[in-house]
């Protein structure tokens, strides 16, 4: 029974502290997080197009050749 009480004080302790870290982050601005969100699926939009327009010619290339 003793066992259980220390174990709920040590969790109950180890949450308070993940509690007052997680306060101490600097977090970021929503319209910040949209922002760069928006422009990574733009460029991997882009060169995602890039990379299957090159394979595109590649495949022409190398079909006429042979």
């Amino acid at each position: 029974m003793a066992d259980n009480t220390q174990t709920a004080k040590v969790k109950n302790s180890w949450f308070k502290g993940l509690k007052s870290e997680l306060r101490k982050i600097s977090w970021p601005k929503w319209s910040l997080v949209f922002k760069q969100a928006a422009a990574v699926i733009v460029i991997t939009v882009i060169l995602g197009l890039i990379i299957a327009g090159l394979d595109k010619l590649i495949q022409i290339c190398l079909s006429t050749i042979m």
